[in-house]
């Protein structure tokens, strides 16, 4: 399983910038996606999954109702879409998929992801 991000770049606080992700191979529908966040000297945080069956959305708090996650079963790909910015979001963003989630809800710990993809940068600054 592989997972290509693409779609960081720099933008201005209050922006909006949408990150796809898309994975070649198969994705079961026990598995989840997530994305995750990571800038240096800090531990890589959780920022949003989905479950790849029902569609199951989960948030960490400092997203919550900025950022929204979808899946296209269709194409093999999960998005990020970023709304109102701010510049303690800049980060490393990563996909990232846990093929044996088996629950209602995806996992927000990133031991529980066993793929990832090579991370794209997004930088939000004025």
């Amino acid at each position: 399983v592989q997972l290509i991000e693409s779609g960081g770049t720099l933008v201005q606080p209050g922006a909006s910038l949408r990150l796809s992700c898309t994975v070649s191979g198969r994705i079961f529908s026990s598995s989840a996606m997530g994305w995750f966040r990571q800038t240096p000297g800090k531990e890589r945080e959780f920022v949003a999954a989905i479950t790849w069956g029902d569609g199951n959305q989960y948030y960490a708090d400092s997203v919550k109702g900025r950022f929204a996650i979808s899946r296209d079963k269709v194409n093999n790909a999960v998005a990020l879409q970023m709304n109102s910015l701010k510049s303690e979001d800049t980060a490393v963003y990563y996909c990232a998929v846990d093929m044996f989630n088996d629950a209602s809800v995806p996992s927000t710990l990133k031991n529980e992801y066993n793929f990832w993809g090579q991370g794209t940068q997004v930088t939000v600054s004025t």
